[in-house]
């Protein structure tokens, strides 16, 4: 099953992605795609590791900023159990939550470059997504931002409205 999270730029999709797998599964495998290029990014890493780690479920944090595909595809072709992944492994195969796909596609277009090869290396990053997706045989869960529909305050004073924020 796949299913897909999405909403504005922290409105609590991470939160709630995590809440889903973990009722639903007995472990999981958590893709990281974000990549710590400033002081707020490592900070927000930080508390949605914290958080992973004292939810008491048993994740296993793979970080992966631009080969996702191959990843989603190493675990979805395995030929014995995707528990095998697992560090500790715990009942039947893990859910798998890829967090998130608009870091991921960020991550691509800027290792790319400029010009028009650069447009076809992100466009077949995109059908191999794609591709490895439509046939992924487990859990996958993937999370990504609307886009335009929620606005980052330039302040931090801006963010504190009491509207449920990731963590």
């Amino acid at each position: 099953m796949i299913i897909t999270v999405t909403g504005g730029a922290r409105s609590g999709k991470s939160s709630f992605a995590e809440r889903w797998c973990m009722k639903h599964a007995e472990q999981g495998i958590y893709i990281a795609t974000a990549q710590a290029f400033d002081d707020e990014m490592r900070e927000r890493i930080r508390l949605h590791q914290s958080v992973r780690m004292d939810s008491g479920f048993p994740w296993e944090t793979r970080e992966e900023p631009l080969r996702l595909a191959a990843l989603l595809s190493d675990l979805g072709q395995s030929n014995t159990s995707i528990s095998s992944f697992i560090e500790e492994p715990v009942g039947d195969k893990p859910v798998v939550l890829v967090d998130c796909l608009t870091l991921w596609l960020s991550n691509v277009l800027l290792a790319s470059g400029d010009g028009p090869e650069a447009e076809k290396q992100v466009l077949d990053e995109i059908e191999r997504l794609v591709t490895v997706v439509s046939a992924y045989s487990g859990d996958l869960v993937l999370v990504t931002n609307e886009v335009g529909d929620g606005i980052v305050p330039e302040y931090r004073l801006g963010e504190s409205t009491g509207i449920c924020q990731e963590s």
